[in-house]
């Protein structure tokens, strides 16, 4: 997601944690949302690579790609919570 600037990272960082939170079922302050949502478009972002897809530019592919790396950490730190 290199074709965004930072102001695009950090809307895409809100909307994406804040979906991720309504999918995984928790409850995170804005701040906690931004910070998921980030991390999760670049855990996303390296899955969307890998699979030869670059959503560079684009904000609603941007946007479900950065959801989906946000549910992929959420799950790993429930997962890590429970042990």
């Amino acid at each position: 997601m290199t074709g965004f600037g930072i102001i695009a990272w950090i809307v895409i960082g809100i909307i994406a944690g804040w979906l991720a939170e309504k999918i995984m079922k928790r409850d995170h302050g804005l701040i906690t949302n931004l910070i998921v949502g980030v991390v999760g478009a670049l855990i996303g972002g390296f899955i969307a690579n890998s699979l030869g897809y670059d959503a560079a530019g684009n904000w609603i592919p941007g946007i479900l790609i950065a959801t989906l790396g946000a549910v992929v950490l959420l799950a790993i730190l429930g997962l890590i919570r429970r042990k």
